[in-house]
């Protein structure tokens, strides 16, 4: 139900965009974001984005980073611009659970629908 595309293979400071696409659940009132995990390293929050567009990131990522939706479209991005070797990982979108308040988004345990993932490779 989460479709997510967009991953590959890029140099240090080069850029990727991610996409997750959603069926069978009720995108528009649901908190969407990333996450990710790297060989041997347990998953990390990346980025949310809210219904109403807010969002919020990961110190590693802010300035970098960009997440955003479109709900007519029912897809979330992650535009990711001057890329480290250290984002390598396959990158995951997830939905949030209804009634997740906003301390509780960068929580993988608050997200109960999980794109398959997308390798992010960056080269040094």
């Amino acid at each position: 139900q989460l479709q997510t595309s967009g991953g590959g293979l890029v140099q240090a400071g080069g850029s990727l965009r991610l996409s997750c696409a959603a069926s069978g659940l009720t995108f528009n009132t649901r908190a969407m974001a990333w996450f990710r995990q790297a060989p041997e390293k347990d998953r990390e929050f990346v980025a949310v984005v809210r219904s109403d567009r807010n969002a919020r990131y990961r110190d590693s990522v802010k300035g970098r980073f960009t997440v955003s939706r479109d709900n007519a479209k029912n897809a979330v991005y992650l535009q990711m611009n001057s890329l480290k070797p250290e984002d390598t990982a396959v990158y995951y979108c997830a939905a949030a659970r209804y009634g997740t308040i906003w301390s509780e988004l960068t929580n993988q345990n608050r997200f109960d629908y999980w794109g398959q993932g997308t390798q992010v490779t960056v080269s040094s």
